[in-house]
């Protein structure tokens, strides 16, 4: 059994909290925090799945699958899942295609060697893949050809975006545009150069909204991950935003968006210079970003990936207006229970007075700000929400803000049958045990994390 952390003694927690304005005790207004962005949940027997085959830090030959139903909270599926039969295997972008089957293509050689192909794997579960062939990028005098990246247009056309030099500067990159010409993803039209990126960008990563393209790309002088758009997929781009634009610093590279189920874009991109794998959120298309955070679980590990998102069926379903007992998944003897508001975790157990079981004792309803959520009632009709990193019950007073704080989105638990709870308006914080409170609190993406927040809904004490 593992022993729980100590919490911040009472005077620390009083003087932080004297600190802070009154009005500003909801977790989310806490000074130091971020988002407002919101957790959406995804409908009844579906889940979200994020993937993501990076190769190491450590070792270029071999890549990992790891994957998540946050886009935060990375868990290990398989070390080692792939080794090409040989050269190595650098900046690996995933696709699932049409045929069901997924697909890797990656950079072929270590970055002081020439490479003048990308290499294309297959694979029917994420885990175990198969090795289908070299691709020679066409280009005369070609150097390099780097960081190939799936895109797939509004017409279901699929194309590999790749990042080449010739021999007349080997270090000076322009992303081009190659076509699968057949279903199989075996044939490849001639490349053709992104117009308007031109020279020097490297890692080009494109997104399609409407009728406009986004490229995110790598300035090789700056450092700086630039910002193009365009009307078509081979430009001409307009690069518009360069230098510090979006906050995230300089020597980033290997730029990945994906959409999260509420409607905000991510990007992750290798932070090479700290040793730090960053993501940061738009929630306006791409004008402004949130404060770059390290990637839990993968940060100084994992190294230039893509990420691919699917809704899967399954997951995990928390049955609503039912009453129910939580109980930890790492602790079997205790359960949630409301002390005077505030949310603890004692042993409660067929000697427990008829009072303490009737404070362990709540009913799940649909969430007060997304019906696919949850929400959790006392018996006075007082709702669970966050405050202050505490959780506690308190009178629904008919705001916005409250309504979601107290919403909670259904992740799946460390344990058989256990759930984890992500807060609704601060996705990354979920519930957890932390000396035996019951808080609110930013996933680190360790084991010990992922037990603390896992609960077993069980037949209610009352």
């Amino acid at each position: 059994m593992t022993t729980l952390p100590p919490a911040p003694s009472r005077r620390t927690l009083l003087r932080a909290m004297a600190a802070v304005p009154a009005t500003a005790l909801v977790l989310g207004e806490t000074p130091g925090l971020l988002g407002t962005a919101l957790a959406a949940a995804p409908p009844g027997g579906s889940a979200t799945r994020y993937t993501i085959v990076p190769f190491l830090d450590s070792d270029d030959g071999t890549v990992n699958v790891y994957e998540s139903d946050d886009a935060t909270d990375f868990r290990l599926v398989k070390s080692s899942a792939y080794t090409p039969p040989a050269d190595r295997i650098r900046d690996a972008s995933v696709l699932k295609h049409t045929d069901g089957a997924y697909y890797l293509t990656y950079t072929t050689h270590t970055w002081q060697d020439v490479s003048t192909t990308i290499g294309f794997a297959r694979s029917t579960d994420r885990v175990t893949w198969t090795f289908l062939y070299d691709h020679t990028v066409p280009i005369t005098n070609l150097s390099r050809a780097w960081a190939p990246e799936w895109f797939v247009d509004g017409d279901g056309s699929v194309s590999v975006i790749v990042s080449c030099s010739t021999t007349d500067d080997e270090w000076i990159f322009t992303p081009y545009r190659l076509r699968a010409t057949d279903s199989a993803l075996t044939a490849w039209s001639a490349p053709v150069a992104l117009a308007g990126i031109g020279e020097n960008h490297i890692d080009t990563y494109v997104v399609r909204i409407g009728s406009t393209y986004h490229a995110f790309t790598k300035n090789e002088t700056t450092k700086y991950i630039e910002y193009a758009t365009a009307t078509s997929l081979t430009g001409p781009y307009t690069i518009s935003r360069t230098g510090d634009w979006a906050g995230w610093g300089s020597y980033r590279e290997g730029p990945a968006l994906v959409q999260l189920d509420n409607g905000a874009w991510r990007i992750f991109f290798d932070g090479y210079g700290d040793g730090t794998y960053y993501y940061s959120d738009s929630h306006d298309t791409f004008a402004t970003w949130s404060t770059p955070a390290a990637l839990p679980t993968v940060s100084g590990t994992a190294r230039h990936f893509t990420v691919l998102k699917e809704t899967v069926s399954g997951g995990v379903s928390v049955t609503k207006n039912v009453t129910r007992s939580f109980r930890s998944a790492n602790y079997t003897t205790r359960y949630w229970q409301a002390q005077s508001a505030l949310l603890n975790l004692p042993v409660v157990s067929a000697s427990s007075t008829a009072a303490e079981k009737q404070n362990a004792t709540f009913t799940v309803v649909p969430g007060l700000a997304d019906a696919n959520g949850c929400s959790f009632r006392d018996a006075a009709g007082n709702y669970l929400r966050h405050y202050a990193f505490r959780a506690r019950f308190d009178a629904h007073d008919g705001t916005t803000t409250f309504a979601q704080d107290a919403t909670f989105v259904a992740r799946t638990g460390t344990a058989s049958g256990s759930v984890r709870f992500e807060s609704y308006n601060y996705p990354g914080y979920y519930l957890r045990h932390y000396d035996y409170q019951l808080r609110v609190e930013r996933a680190d993406g360790t084991d010990l994390f992922r037990q603390d927040s896992s609960f077993v809904p069980v037949t209610a004490w009352a």
